[in-house]
């Protein structure tokens, strides 16, 4: 079973192929192996050239309402008062780590999401 490493465009479509030529192997075959082995490769190729960022912390928390049906006031739980809900979502103050926490357990929000650095609008009083 020769495999070689993928490195361009080029190596990256022919091995789609051949996985899409693979993909009902059985398992524990040469042909399931060679498959496991190719998606692996796949894998790592994308993930080193077709990273996906990691979305805004205020946006997945908007997004995970939406999702969900969730208004400002379902996240008093996690955030705080009305108002504190209502300084974090208009980014006039940062989530804090107990937030975070809050809103990783109760909403299932990733916690590497919420932590990132995001933009804050400072008050002008």
């Amino acid at each position: 079973m020769e495999i070689k490493p993928i490195k361009n465009e080029v190596d990256y479509e022919a091995t789609l192929k051949e996985i899409e030529f693979l993909f009902d192997a059985a398992p524990d075959t040469p042909e399931g192996d060679r498959l496991e082995v190719l998606t692996t490769l796949v894998e790592a190729y994308e993930e080193r050239h077709y990273s996906i960022p990691m979305p805004d912390p205020i946006e997945a928390i908007l997004y995970h309402m939406d999702s969900r049906g969730l208004t400002r006031r379902d996240l008093e739980p996690y955030i705080g008062s009305r108002a504190r809900v209502s300084e974090v979502l208009n980014r006039k103050r940062p989530l804090t780590m107990e937030m975070i926490r809050n809103l990783h357990k109760g909403l299932g929000i990733p916690a590497e999401v919420l932590i990132q650095p995001y933009h804050t609008f400072k008050d002008a009083a």
